[in-house]
């Protein structure tokens, strides 16, 4: 037979739209028969996202390079847009995949429209209800959802708020999320490369928590209110914990933990860790506190509960299931939870073996799948 193949371009720019792009372009490349595939990277986080590829071994064939310091919302927009013409005009994919909520994502899916090339969104339908929370990632991902053919949801509650919205049943293809295929596909490798760092990085003895906080919408007070918890926490548990925080290359977010949490004896600030380290160190936490997305989804599968330092989650799943708990960033209500998990072995235990809703690791098989059964349709 000699049909043609299906041209499929991956679009990502910052870290974890990579880790979940990943498997889907190791799917798709399993197919040599049936896709063509041309990856392209606009780099918006530039040294979080080549790790990443390095990591799951993947090469673009564009590379946009736009990252810049202190780059806007504006500026991030705009540069792809006008950037992604040329090459969508060069090498006219039958299809541009992206994933999830970034600003990459949502004008990569306008620029797919504009030259009418047909868009699938890998993790759509997604929603907190408010359109500042997560800023401005609820109005990206809204965006991505209607300007796609094909929404790949990850859960049948990502589905139901697409249908809710109007989006026929026939787009709609409920997959779980590709961030627990490429979590469960790396989680044991190079565990003796990480060792040494991070057993450099952790006392012996300890519970450990781990932190990430960056979002926007806990940029300025929140952020304080947040690091005056981990102040609290550190003196609480002085000799019994350790707090490990990857700080966000952001200035915003580094010129207030370093200010605030800099010289507390244990609490150890560190530069973002590559995905494998990070993925080993979450592996061994006892806790996590954050206001990540990702992370949401990959704890579960660690069995490590979660406290989200957001007010509202697009991912209620992890709530419904008992994996995360909502604390906000109010100082007192995240120590309160923290100290109730820890003495509170019944909590814990409830908490850390509660289902993972969010997928069985065959998501970017499904995706594939489904890709190729709509393209040859």
């Amino acid at each position: 037979m000699n049909r043609q193949r299906i041209k499929a371009m991956p679009i990502f720019g910052t870290r974890p739209e990579a880790v979940k792009m990943a498997p889907v372009v190791e799917a798709l490349k399993r197919r040599p028969e049936t896709f063509d595939i041309k990856i392209c990277v606009t780099a918006q986080h530039r040294e979080l996202l080549d790790q990443v590829l390095s990591l799951f071994r993947i090469e673009p064939d564009f590379d946009m390079g736009i990252m810049q310091a202190n780059q806007s919302l504006s500026y991030t927009t705009s540069t792809i847009l006008t950037r992604l013409e040329d090459i969508l005009k060069e090498h006219r994919p039958d299809w541009v995949l992206v994933h999830g909520d970034t600003t990459t994502s949502m004008t990569a899916a306008l620029a797919g429209f504009y030259q009418r090339i047909r868009v699938g969104h890998v993790e759509a339908g997604l929603r907190t209800g408010d359109r500042y929370a997560p800023y401005p990632e609820e109005i990206n991902r809204r965006i991505a959802d209607t300007l796609s053919d094909l929404h790949f949801a990850p859960t049948q509650g990502a589905r139901d708020n697409l249908l809710r919205e109007g989006y026929s049943p026939d787009t709609i293809h409920v997959t779980g999320n590709t961030v627990i295929d490429a979590l469960l596909s790396i989680i044991h490798q190079g565990e003796g490369q990480t060792a040494g760092l991070l057993n450099s990085l952790v006392m012996p003895g300890r519970r450990l928590i781990v932190v990430t906080a960056h979002r926007r919408e806990n940029l300025g007070a929140p952020l304080e209110q947040i690091c005056h918890a981990l102040i609290g926490l550190a003196h609480h548990y002085k000799k019994t914990v350790q707090i490990i925080y990857p700080v966000h290359p952001n200035p915003r977010v580094r010129e207030t933990v370093h200010r605030l949490l800099g010289q507390v004896e244990n609490i150890t600030l560190t530069d973002p860790l590559e995905y494998l380290p990070f993925v080993h160190l979450l592996n061994r936490a006892t806790l996590i506190l954050t206001d990540s997305g990702g992370i949401q989804e990959e704890a579960p599968s660690l069995g490590v509960p979660v406290l989200v330092l957001r007010d509202v989650t697009e991912r209620p799943e992890g709530v419904e299931a008992g994996t995360l708990k909502l604390v906000g960033s109010d100082t007192q209500g995240i120590m309160d939870e923290t100290i109730r998990l820890f003495d509170d072995p019944v909590e814990y235990r409830r908490m850390s073996q509660a289902q993972n809703p969010y997928g069985d690791g065959r998501a970017s098989e499904r995706i594939a799948h489904v890709l190729a059964k709509w393209s040859l349709s």
